[in-house]
């Protein structure tokens, strides 16, 4: 997001000079507003234009999408007189950050009926949207689609691609995909170690691990999608999480102390509430649940906002469905309430871990006193709603527990760091575009 003020001095400025009727000004000032958040201001460039070209209905529909409307977006798109393929990258990738994939590949479907195949940014936002909604197969034909249009490799692409075969649980394929990679950088080994870690074999995740630090050497027979001469590279934030996943899912305790040591005094990255619910996992996984629960506790109260940001993002509720310990979640969901007694995602945590533990009453004075505090009901605080979660709960099997959390808990984490990566090209596209 921009800085308003000082847009608004430049807006003041073209108008003294009268360039505020310049077309080109015109669409900087919209463009401007929108980054800024200041859509209303936004509008009001773009209604008061005399003339407008694809670049004013562009600038608008973004504008929108910034803001997280994607209502008014669509509504805009369909008026359009004409649209090129940067308007539909602007929906698909709008409709693919507001957790609607599905919608997003819709768009990119209709996209094809008007004659346009799009660009490597849009293969990107597909490819990421099959990844996470879990359509191997349509993503699959994407990925068919990316070898008939491009005749070199892309870093960016090409870790998407990783991406979505180990989200789509055919982490071979993400394998072969890594190993065939002409170049790689710090953001497609993390793709490569989290999709062995969270998705596949943790043990082949933590070989990966010491490959891509120097630590040991694998014959490209032992493993397709390691490199006996790859470049050491330092691990960050992101590797750690899937490091420590790989350790609570193996239950190596002796493990996952250590590389959580590592992480700090070696390698001095500092841990966030992603580590520590990692390490968690794994301490109530090997039966040290007391431990586990000092361990969030403390860390909940240490670690202030970001923390339950985090926690809520993520639905820490992994950690006491696996172990069904509801005093845990209890425990903790109502010390986010008194730190932040207005937060309605406090409540909404609560809800959920009373209707894990099919404790209706609770779920019931819970929803109560909501409405005594004013809060509005939103979607998935119903009883309707939660009876769902627990059905849902119950078919998923022991090895899948909180993995779905720890998708949701990456992704806001993408979405803090924004990372770029490091393509050489003009594809310039942060973490979060990779891995969200």
């Amino acid at each position: 997001m921009g800085c308003i003020q000082s847009g608004k001095k430049c807006h003041g400025q073209a108008v003294k000079k009268g360039a505020d009727s310049v077309l080109p000004v015109q669409n900087s000032l919209i463009h401007m507003y929108g980054s800024c958040g200041a859509i209303e201001l936004a509008k009001l460039a773009f209604d008061t234009m005399l003339v407008r070209d694809l670049v004013s209905w562009n600038s608008i529909v973004d504008g929108h999408v910034m803001v997280g409307d994607m209502s008014g977006a669509h509504a805009l798109f369909d008026e359009m007189p004409e649209r090129n393929v940067v308007t539909w990258n602007v929906m698909i990738s709008g409709f693919l950050k507001g957790r609607n994939p599905g919608y997003a590949l819709k768009l990119f479907r209709e996209m094809g009926k008007f004659g346009l195949k799009g660009n490597a940014r849009t293969m990107v936002c597909v490819i990421t949207a099959c990844g996470r909604s879990g359509r191997v197969k349509e993503g699959r034909s994407v990925h068919g689609r990316i070898i008939r249009m491009f005749t070199r490799s892309s870093l960016i692409l090409d870790t998407a691609l990783v991406d979505m075969y180990c989200k789509c649980r055919r982490v071979g394929v993400g394998c072969r995909v890594f190993g065939r990679m002409a170049n790689k950088n710090l953001v497609s080994w993390n793709t490569m170690i989290l999709g062995h870690c969270i998705h596949g074999s943790a043990k082949d995740g933590l070989n990966l691990f010491d490959v891509m630090i120097g630590k040991r050497e694998v014959e490209p027979r032992e493993n397709p999608s390691v490199d006996r001469n790859a470049v050491r590279l330092l691990p960050d934030e992101v590797t750690f999480i899937g490091v420590i996943c790989a350790c609570a899912r193996a239950e190596l305790l002796i493990e996952g102390r250590s590389y959580f040591k590592q992480m700090t005094d070696v390698y001095n990255v500092k841990p966030n509430f992603a580590h520590f619910w990692c390490m968690a996992n794994l301490l109530a996984n090997v039966g040290l649940v007391e431990e586990a629960e000092e361990f969030l506790l403390n860390i909940a109260k240490l670690d202030g906002i970001m923390s339950y940001n985090l926690l809520l993002s993520a639905g820490l509720l992994g950690l006491c469905r696996f172990k069904r310990d509801v005093y845990l979640g209890e425990r903790i969901a109502n010390l986010l309430i008194d730190m932040d007694p207005k937060n309605i995602a406090c409540y909404q945590f609560l809800l959920v871990i009373y209707a894990v533990a099919a404790q209706w009453e609770n779920v019931s004075r819970v929803q109560k006193l909501m409405k005594e505090r004013k809060f509005e009901m939103t979607p998935g605080s119903s009883l309707l709603d939660l009876k769902y979660i627990v059905h849902s709960f119950k078919m998923t099997n022991k090895q899948q527990e909180g993995i779905e959390a720890l998708n949701k808990m990456l992704d806001e984490l993408a979405n803090r760091l924004r990372l770029p990566s490091s393509d050489s090209g003009n594809l310039s596209m942060s973490l979060t575009e990779i891995t969200s």
